[in-house]
């Protein structure tokens, strides 16, 4: 399903040939992936005690040291498609949408990277979804690197193929421009859903330099195209100077509610987090969460920084407070390493 950036033809070929290798070996219960240079390790398959079937666990550091083995997202095995997974990790590194600092394109690959000491359970939440799901990593999704329009609707495909079959993507970008083919994948499946928007900016601009497809504009193209459901539609930690007023007027007059970071500084954002799931219901939820929502004191690490955003632990409390929504998938974009 998924082919490789450059030289597409040639290197699915390569991808699907070396992941299928992956995805055997991934049966036993300790995947060993054989390459030129050594022996490397990707998570293994233990059964469930209430349903019998294997499900996917991350590679613990009892089995093999943290810098050994290839580098999936947190050492889940690899799979060249989504059968048989309830959800799935999956790369889109594109960043030619950016309007100032670029390397949202190396975001999956370090995200993959900082993923390896994740552990797979949670003593404050006293979740552990690895015994419950069956997920793994699937890869990157391919696209040219050299027109965005065109990488606009490759993704769509990939992602049409994606949530047909299932399963929930959890998306590692990339740039914002991402999520726009990837809620015309999710609206194809599920119709118009809820979003939690989580941002130091609106992405609502109409157009920049004549373009209607960039990073500022996803949720602009959204409501035009009956993506997404307006009024059930959070937008959090929006911040940073503007070029007029009443920035952020447009998405008011959709219906989004919009929370400024200033609504958020000195307190928790539990109690919001309440209002959003009484507010969201049972209806589909996609999550879209640029990194630049937190402060760079914190996540430096993005092209467009704004002082005065969400701390760390705030966003702990965004993610929790999620809890219990029908979510149908979710991305993570901007990181630029």
């Amino acid at each position: 399903m998924l082919k490789q950036t450059r030289s597409c033809a040639a290197m699915s070929k390569l991808r699907k040939t070396s992941l299928k290798t992956a995805s055997s070996a991934a049966q036993s219960s300790n995947t060993t992936v054989v390459q030129s240079r050594g022996t490397h390790t990707t998570g293994g398959c233990v059964p469930s005690a209430s349903s019998g079937v294997a499900l996917n666990k991350p590679l613990s550091a009892s089995e093999a040291p943290w810098p050994a083995g290839i580098a999936s997202f947190m050492r889940l095995p690899l799979q060249r498609d989504t059968k048989g997974l309830g959800a799935c990790f999956v790369g889109v590194p594109l960043d030619i949408a950016t309007t100032n600092r670029s390397g949202a394109r190396f975001g999956p690959r370090q995200i993959r990277y900082e993923s390896i000491g994740i552990r797979p359970h949670n003593p404050a939440t006293n979740e552990s979804p690895f015994e419950d799901l069956q997920v793994a990593d699937i890869g990157d999704v391919g696209f040219t690197m050299y027109s965005l329009q065109d990488a606009v609707k490759q993704i769509r495909v990939e992602f049409d193929t994606i949530v047909s079959e299932g399963c929930i993507p959890l998306v590692m970008g990339g740039d914002h421009s991402i999520t726009y083919p990837i809620m015309q994948a999710i609206a194809n499946k599920h119709g118009p859903v809820a979003v939690v928007h989580i941002d130091a900016h609106t992405d609502t601009a109409d157009s920049v330099w004549g373009s209607k497809l960039m990073h500022a504009t996803p949720f602009r193209r959204m409501v035009e195209d009956n993506l997404i459901q307006p009024q059930y539609v959070y937008q959090i930690g929006l911040r940073g100077s503007t070029y007029e007023k009443g920035a952020y007027n447009w998405g008011i007059e959709q219906g989004f509610h919009v929370v400024p970071a200033t609504e958020c500084w000195y307190k928790s954002l539990a109690p919001l987090m309440e209002e959003v799931r009484a507010h969201m219901g049972d209806r589909p939820v996609y999550i879209s969460f640029d990194i630049d929502a937190i402060d760079p004191s914190f996540c430096p690490g993005t092209g467009t920084r704004e002082v005065g955003g969400l701390t760390t632990i705030q966003a702990l409390e965004i993610i929790r407070g999620l809890k219990g929504l029908n979510l149908v998938g979710c991305d993570v974009v901007e990181v630029a390493p």
